[in-house]
């Protein structure tokens, strides 16, 4: 049998077996039951009723969280010269155009999202390969190709978040870091449920949100009662 930790034992027992949560119990108890010396993220797994096969039943969207991320988001900003002075008085890290664009043919990745102008998108096509598996290709659906490009900024730097659906039908995501407060952790989490509710397909049958867990990282899952955040 294997023995547990100091830090596992402190925490066992905090979460009952089979007990649903509401969200904000379930933000105090993240806290509870985080042991790690670093300041982990806060996740959010929310199972659908959906087949993100057909395209009718794909989720995806974009949520503002009230209290941001708690993270650094790096933003590269592709854009034409006269939008560069709007990119960085908005806090891009980097902004550019092709020098970007070849950085990027070489393997160059090391930005959390990419913010560009509608009619610079026909120079992004052959970097599909390249950002489409990180999830960096940018989208007029999520607001990263758009106009205006200094607004846009503004909103990832301040907690914006893109999210969908994977093959299996759940959307993950982080909302927050441990060391919000409870108050912060759950209002993020709600205003991120809300925002999936609202997105709910027409042609889905059946119960739309199945399940709802929130952690942290290397955290035991916690039950959230799908009938607290409004759908059921």
């Amino acid at each position: 049998m294997t023995k547990l930790t100091k830090n596992q034992k402190m925490v066992s027992g905090k979460i009952e077996a089979g007990k649903a949560y509401t969200v904000e119990a379930a933000a105090s108890l993240v806290k509870e039951i985080t042991t790690t010396k670093f300041d982990a993220s806060v996740d959010i797994d929310v199972r659908l009723g959906v087949d993100p096969r057909k395209a009718n039943q794909m989720v995806r969207g974009v949520v503002s969280l009230p209290n941001g991320t708690g993270k650094q988001v790096r933003v590269l900003a592709l854009c034409t010269p006269d939008k560069e002075a709007e990119a960085k008085a908005a806090g891009a890290d980097y902004v550019g155009l092709d020098e970007y664009i070849e950085k990027i043919k070489g393997g160059w990745t090391d930005v959390d999202v990419i913010i560009t102008m509608p009619s610079v998108m026909g120079k992004l096509g052959a970097l599909g390969r390249v950002l489409g598996p990180r999830g960096l290709m940018p989208n007029p659906k999520s607001g990263t190709v758009t106009m205006e490009v200094g607004k846009a900024i503004a909103e990832v730097k301040q907690g914006k978040i893109d999210f969908k659906v994977d093959k299996a039908g759940i959307i993950h995501t982080s909302v927050g870091k441990v060391s919000f407060t409870a108050e912060q952790i759950a209002e993020n989490a709600k205003e991120f449920l809300a925002t999936i509710i609202k997105l709910k397909p027409s042609s889905a049958k059946g119960t739309y949100v199945k399940s709802v867990y929130l952690s942290s990282t290397m955290s035991e899952g916690i039950k959230i009662d799908t009938k607290s955040v409004g759908e059921n």
